[in-house]
């Protein structure tokens, strides 16, 4: 029988129920998930939690969500009881340290993700925290560890944090499985199995297994990768530097091989990538009943949100392989676009909703303009294992098409109420460079005075060290204020540089310097230099190897070092507080 109906306010009809209230407002007895996240609830598909509840509930199941339990006490996950089938756990969009410390190691003023941006509502190492109070509250029911923090944790790796290597995550969580990547595929194919009453998880691609020391003693391993062990990582860091290229070489659905890496007598057993959800099933999870709005439980506003709120995604996946950035490892390099129909169809409900004012601020995805760019859609693709399809240049099999984007950039600015469509994402400026005409409509129509880039350094060496090319950007300025002067605008580029890179010294810190001299900028955004767990990195700065040709490099670590390359960048800069938009790592790694 199910529960009688009982009433809630109606502004909380439409969000996935976050109480017993909202439960049995439903006419629900039990869930059959609960998902348990480091951030505020926001239901809209920029979150993680969000779009993984809707992925469930499309397939029929009760869903609920505890966003940022006290992880002090037991009760705060129990508030809508024991789940049929399994519990879900993220850190949230962002991993718990990189939320929780800057990149001196101090303690976050605010958290963007927060209600009222208060900090201190999520744990450290939030993945391993939540998932071990849902295997004490909730004895026999499995726990689905997955997320970003999940992603780069998923085997040794360095925490920069605590300066010190660490086992994968599953080593501390305990959980049943892990889901590394966006998710849905693997999630589905887990629902799946519990539903026929099966808890086997073994062969699902995208998700990663601890294993006990029988089962481990029992696998035949003779067609996985060996990776570093965790005694051989401890015994010699330099072992990292392999590590992290070979689990990136195999950050392909096509080609990749399983991988094992040994802990003591036990194994964390890898499964290739989950294949990239695209076409018609991609245009499905934005077509979700979305409510596009915090949980109204909540009092004050979300900022993470408030930056994102009429942004729209249009895209998923990054080609570009930079060493500092963890989306090749959570979102994968191979490119998924949304069809211009679905996109507009979000861009019309958007304008109808009561909250809009006319601009929709990013029309994006982790790079703006490889929108409808193609790759894996040929054999040699598919058997390729470079981290990047753009460094050391271009792949001639890369596919570049500028009319889509052109096409969907005109017609979400056409449409009924809306006054302005910009973009806000980072571009690729070597594509943009081949691209004249999109880039003439993007610059022309849909820049909102500022343009973001992110150009990271000057130095060939370390742009290298980046895989970054090494001579666009004087060539894309150029461009840029031709555009804009020809359309009769004045507008700026707001450039990214990043200080204290691995082989970065203040030599070579100074060709950023001279630039910024030459050009007369003073910045007001700087990136101070964090190792992100997995990266290469990470690599490097542990190593102090080059991930190029592996010999060694300088690597700044020194707090006054640091700061002195902090200074070449702002000469003249007033000291301003840090926060959403000016540390780029959290904007490098909200992902869905």
């Amino acid at each position: 029988m199910s529960a009688a109906k009982k009433t809630i306010p109606p502004e909380y009809e439409g969000f996935l129920p976050m109480t017993r209230a909202e439960m049995e407002a439903r006419g629900w007895e039990e869930l059959d998930v609960l998902i348990i996240t480091g951030d505020a609830y926001v239901d809209h598909p920029s979150f993680g939690a969000a779009m993984i509840g809707r992925v469930l509930e499309s397939e029929g199941l009760r869903v609920g969500i505890v966003a940022q339990p006290d992880w002090k006490n037991i009760e705060s996950i129990q508030v809508m009881g024991t789940p049929r089938l399994f519990v879900g756990v993220t850190a949230g969009n962002l991993d718990s340290m990189l939320s929780n410390y800057t990149a001196a190691r101090h303690k976050r003023k605010d958290d963007v993700y927060s209600e009222g941006g208060i900090p201190g509502k999520r744990p450290n190492h939030a993945g391993v925290v939540y998932s071990q109070m849902a295997r004490r509250a909730f004895p026999g029911v499995p726990v689905v560890l997955g997320g970003m923090e999940a992603s780069m944790r998923r085997v040794a790796h360095y925490d920069y944090w605590e300066d010190k290597l660490k086992p994968s995550i599953m080593a501390d969580a305990k959980a049943d499985v892990l889901v590394y990547g966006m998710g849905e595929r693997a999630v589905r194919e887990i629902t799946r199995r519990l539903r026929a009453g099966n808890q086997d998880f073994s062969e699902i691609p995208g998700t990663t297994l601890f294993l006990g020391s029988k089962a481990t003693a029992a696998m035949d391993f003779s067609d996985c990768i060996l990776l570093p062990s965790w005694e051989e990582l401890q015994a010699d860091k330099r072992h990292l530097m392999r590590l992290t290229k070979v689990v990136e070489a195999q950050q392909t659905p096509y080609s990749g091989k399983r991988m094992v890496q040994m802990h003591g007598n036990r194994a964390v057993y890898q499964e290739p990538p989950a294949m990239p959800v695209d076409g018609p099933e991609l245009d499905a999870l934005y077509e979700y009943p979305f409510m596009r709005l915090a949980h109204p439980s909540y009092k004050l506003p979300v900022p993470g949100f408030a930056t994102i709120k009429d942004s729209i995604i249009v895209s998923r996946g990054c080609a570009g392989g930079c060493t500092f950035c963890g989306l090749g490892f959570h979102q994968g390099k191979f490119l998924s676009s949304r069809s211009v129909d679905s996109v507009l169809k979000e861009v019309r409900r958007l304008a109808n909703s009561p909250t809009f004012r006319g601009t929709i601020s990013d029309l994006g995805g982790p790079t703006a303009n490889l929108y409808a760019a193609k790759n894996g859609h040929v054999d040699a693709c598919k058997k390729c294992h470079r981290p990047s399809c753009l460094w050391p240049s271009i792949c001639p099999h890369f596919g570049i098409n500028e009319q889509p984007g052109i096409d969907l950039l005109k017609g979400a600015r056409t449409q009924p109420g809306v006054k302005h469509v910009f973009v806000q994402s980072g571009i690729r400026m070597d594509v943009a460079l081949r691209t004249p005409e999109y880039m003439k409509e993007l610059v022309q129509n849909h820049v909102s005075g500022h343009m973001k880039v992110a150009p990271e350094h000057m130095h060939p060496d370390v742009l290298r060290r980046m895989r970054k090319p090494a001579a666009d950007f004087p060539a894309f300025m150029e461009k840029f204020f031709e555009l804009s002067e020809a359309a009769g605008k004045e507008q700026y580029l707001v450039p990214y540089f990043i200080s204290s890179f691995p082989g970065c010294t203040e030599k070579e810190m100074g060709a950023v310097e001279q630039f910024l001299k030459k050009e007369k900028w003073n910045l007001q955004q700087v990136q101070d230099f964090i190792p992100l767990p997995m990266t290469g990195s990470a690599a490097m700065y542990v190593t102090g190897l080059d991930i190029n040709s592996e010999l060694p490099i300088p690597v700044v670590k020194g707090a006054g070092d640091r700061e002195r390359q902090k200074r070449m960048l702002r000469p003249n800069a007033d000291p301003r507080p840090r926060g959403i938009g000016r540390d780029r790592e959290e904007n490098l790694d909200r992902v869905d």
